[in-house]
């Protein structure tokens, strides 16, 4: 599904809060940003498309970029979507969008 985050180095001194991949929001922080609950994000992390971080404490901890996945899913889970299937329409977005890009990046035959 979605890569795993915690194989991603984040930037060190100040520049990691301008880096999307580093995980600067704990559970409760993540939800209400979201303005959902605490379980959506653990279930998130169960079906395995969003692994976030964990803290020395073994707490968890989200990029804004998984943010931004989350809130995705959740807009489709509103609308009707169940959760494995907002979570594979998701997937497949991205996956479209990057293979959008790098058919975009390839030189053209002319």
């Amino acid at each position: 599904m979605i890569p795993d985050q915690r194989e991603t180095p984040t930037p060190s001194g100040t520049d990691k809060f301008d880096d999307d991949q580093y995980p600067a929001y704990t559970m409760g922080r993540a939800a209400d940003m979201l303005g959902t609950t605490q379980n959506f994000l653990r279930s998130l992390d169960e079906t395995g498309f969003l692994q976030p971080q964990r803290s020395a404490g073994g707490h968890r901890r989200y990029s804004r970029h998984q943010l931004r996945l989350a809130a995705r899913v959740r807009e489709l889970v509103d609308n009707g979507t169940g959760l494995d299937a907002a979570c594979r329409i998701i997937t497949l977005e991205d996956q479209l969008h990057d293979a959008q890009h790098q058919n975009h990046t390839l030189p053209t035959t002319d």
